[in-house]
């Protein structure tokens, strides 16, 4: 955290998910912001994937803000760097509406890989961010109801509480529902992917009548933020030890990995207890993307058929934008490396449960004409949860 002057401008990220590198003041009302970053555990893999702080005692007139340090590394590949030419920040006066800056106020350097911001501010205070911000202050107004039952699994690294909600019309017998697991958050900087659990969780405890017969059909288990010591430092995509949390599925450690450790154990302890999981997802954000992926291959002629049937109903009821169908994964990010196994992939391998990812894009998309707002990602949750409950075969089981 860090409250720092310059000139008349002063620039704040005392507040939770508040995140910038170094600032550099090249003018009264010219800035040059360092992307922080964060790097794993062996100082690799580097992702330049999120920024939010507060400007004040802002000027009237033209306000220039330079992003820079925006390369890194994904996978052990260098070069890649998710802030480009057509990433557009998102501002706010109150910190709670966010809107996208437009075409007009971002140029892109391509040498320098700069991005550089020009707006007239509004009101003298103004907060900008990668994406809409999402935390636990924002999670935790979501409103009780007699189909959410909220518990706690587990203690981070810095020994904050590990949520688990599962949602459901407990008046009908579990043993005539499916069950449907979902994960968000594992990497901090994804806010999208927590907007989208906020539409589902709001859907879902609605008195709409498809929101009733989804929870007597199904039962909805939700990891709702699976890295809240990211969440609540403006971290990237590593917990507090540095270890990726949608890595390391294969190397599991309760000592620098305790989110992995918790959600594992309750899942196989679900399962072990002679439950089932009829479809599991991890929600993700990228830059440029949408899709859904899994080990088809190792998965057969069974996922393959589920993994289709999913892909349907997202293209029949909702802005998900992936002309190419489903994408097959191996079962490893990292083949011969140890620590490199993403959780969709450790449930296919250990216990052969559906398990997919699913990666939505942050900057244009074609199906929506714009960035995907905060509206569009609360919408697209709404609409996600009838697809999860429509996408296991009546007869599926997995034990």
């Amino acid at each position: 955290m860090l409250t720092l002057l310059f000139a008349a401008i002063t620039i704040s990220t005392s507040f939770e998910g508040g995140n910038i590198g170094k600032v550099e003041t090249l003018a009264a009302a010219h800035l040059r912001c360092a992307v922080k970053g964060q790097a794993d555990q062996n100082n690799r893999n580097r992702q330049a994937s999120w920024y939010y702080f507060q400007l004040g005692n802002l000027p009237k007139r033209e306000v220039t803000i330079d992003f820079v340090d925006l390369a890194g590394e994904y996978n052990f590949k260098a070069g890649t760097h998710p802030v480009t030419k057509n990433t557009r920040p998102v501002y706010s006066y109150d910190q709670r509406t966010w809107t996208h800056f437009e075409d007009r106020n971002v140029e892109w350097d391509e040498k320098e890989l700069r991005l550089t911001l020009r707006f007239t501010p509004a009101q003298e205070k103004i907060w900008i961010a990668h994406i809409a911000p999402y935390t636990a202050a924002d999670l935790a107004r979501i409103p009780s109801s007699p189909f959410l039952r909220r518990e706690v699994i587990g203690k981070t690294v810095k020994r904050r509480d590990m949520p688990l909600f599962t949602v459901t019309d407990p008046s009908i017998p579990l043993d005539s529902k499916k069950v449907v697991w979902v994960m968000a958050r594992q990497h901090a900087w994804e806010t999208g992917t927590s907007w989208v659990i906020d539409g589902a969780l709001r859907f879902l405890l609605s008195a709409a009548p498809e929101a009733d017969a989804i929870r007597r059909s199904t039962v909805f288990k939700i990891f709702p933020m699976a890295d809240p010591d990211g969440v609540a430092t403006g971290a990237v995509r590593f917990n507090a030890n540095g270890y990726d949390l949608n890595r390391n599925w294969d190397a599991i450690d309760a000592q620098f990995m305790p989110e992995i450790a918790a959600q594992r154990k309750v899942m196989l302890d679900w399962l072990d207890s002679g439950k089932r999981i009829d479809l599991f997802l991890a929600l993700h954000n990228t830059e440029t993307q949408d899709f859904i992926e899994a080990p088809l291959t190792a998965g057969g002629a069974e996922l393959q058929a589920i993994a289709h049937r999913f892909q349907k109903l997202l293209d029949e009821q909702t802005t998900f934008h992936a002309p190419k169908g489903p994408r097959s994964s191996g079962t490893t990010t990292t083949p011969g490396m140890k620590g490199r196994m993403t959780v969709y992939q450790a449930l296919l391998h250990e216990r052969k449960v559906p398990a997919f990812l699913m990666e939505q894009m942050v900057e244009r998309s074609p199906r929506l004409g714009h960035p995907p707002t905060v509206q569009d990602r609360l919408d697209f949750g709404a609409a996600l949860v009838g697809v999860l409950a429509n996408t296991p075969a009546p007869n599926q089981s997995t034990k």
